[in-house]
């Protein structure tokens, strides 16, 4: 049986694709995903699962849309690439709310490096890795234009979390 961290994108945020972790959850639960557990209105799921990985991305979205009524967008990752990518966090920081982890499922082809350097505040520090983007913004995210703009820059679809959240996602793994 292996572990899965599901992060969803855009949903439950400004009223809109409301998606309750109760229901979510029932939907794991219906397609055979085992220790179901929810992390916060945002989507993070970590649950067991047996079968394809690339078949049960398919099967939740297709719930949600005939359940909700939208699609949403859901990155899915291993215990051990959720794990590895926390490990690789180059940046340390006695506030986790400092630290964002910008998750992509694919690797960004090419990146507009000038553009993010030019965003780029004096006190933030940001580093891209494989499919991930990690971000120090001390200022807080809501300051920082990088921030605002990975998107646009990375060239690829990406959901953030900040280093609390995934500090919770690594205790629900049960590591």
């Amino acid at each position: 049986m292996n572990k899965y961290i599901a992060l969803f994108r855009g949903i439950n945020v400004g009223g809109r694709n409301i998606l309750p972790m109760k229901d979510l959850k029932n939907i794991l639960e219906e397609l055979n995903c085992t220790n179901v557990t929810t992390y916060i209105q945002s989507g993070n799921v970590v649950f067991n699962y047996e079968n394809d990985s690339k078949k049960i991305i398919n099967k939740i979205q297709s719930a949600i849309l005939n359940n909700f009524g939208f699609k949403p967008t859901l990155l899915l990752f291993t215990s051990k690439e959720f794990i590895t990518a926390v490990n690789n966090n180059p940046f340390t920081s006695d506030t986790g709310k400092t630290i964002h982890f910008f998750f992509s499922s694919v690797t960004p082809a090419n990146p507009d490096l000038l553009k993010l350097n030019e965003l780029k505040s004096e006190s933030e520090k940001y580093k891209l890795i494989g499919n991930l983007f990690y971000l120090h913004a001390p200022e807080g995210i809501g300051r920082s234009k990088l921030a605002a703009a990975v998107e646009r820059c990375l060239g690829v679809p990406v959901t953030a979390r900040n280093l609390n959240t995934v500090n919770k996602i690594i205790s629900l793994i049960g590591i």
